[in-house]
């Protein structure tokens, strides 16, 4: 086997690996391997190109790069005389995983928390009220009790990703041993 056999194959059993690995962020195996295409690439490329290299529609292209653009894993660049769109792959896999952790975590923190705080505000009337049957006033406490919790795990978890976001994380864990 040549040499550039050698890096090809190098390159496309990560390639693979990552691509397979992908559904970890909630992302198809097609747009893994466009992450990967371009992670491997020492300049940027154009939809055509990627779309040359991977044989995938240029609609489909266009809509994995996007995906990865809202993940802050690919970023648009500008080159002189080049009138094309084009595309590099962010190649620290520490951001990578911090903007993926606090775009897609915040999110679903936000969700939860306001439906736990307006939970606790029913709750808190059942538990206020006066003609509330006395099993469901202590449901309603032990439930209480629970989402109380619950938001403490979130306080906790937007510290977590405040700690990443401010890379405080890594007085904690060193990238490097």
């Amino acid at each position: 086997m040549n040499n550039q056999a050698k890096l090809d194959q190098a390159r496309e059993r990560v390639i693979d690996a990552v691509s397979h690995n992908m559904n970890l962020y909630g992302i198809s195996d097609s747009i893994g391997r466009l992450y990967g295409l371009l992670y491997f690439q020492n300049h940027p490329l154009t939809l055509d190109e990627m779309k040359e290299e991977l044989g995938m529609s240029k609609t489909s292209m266009s809509t994995s790069v996007r995906t990865l653009m809202e993940l802050k894993m690919v970023e648009k660049v500008w080159r002189k005389g080049v009138r094309k769109d084009l595309y590099k792959a962010e190649e620290d896999w520490h951001k990578n995983f911090f903007d993926f952790f606090d775009i897609k975590w915040r999110a679903a923190i936000s969700l939860n928390v306001h439906a736990i705080k307006k939970s606790l505000q029913e709750l808190h009337e059942i538990t206020e009220s006066k003609d509330a049957d006395a099993e469901i006033q202590a449901s309603a406490k032990a439930d209480i009790q629970k989402l109380t919790e619950a938001l403490d795990y979130y306080d906790w978890l937007i510290r977590l990703i405040d700690s990443f976001a401010s890379k405080d994380i890594f007085n904690y864990i060193p990238l490097k041993k």
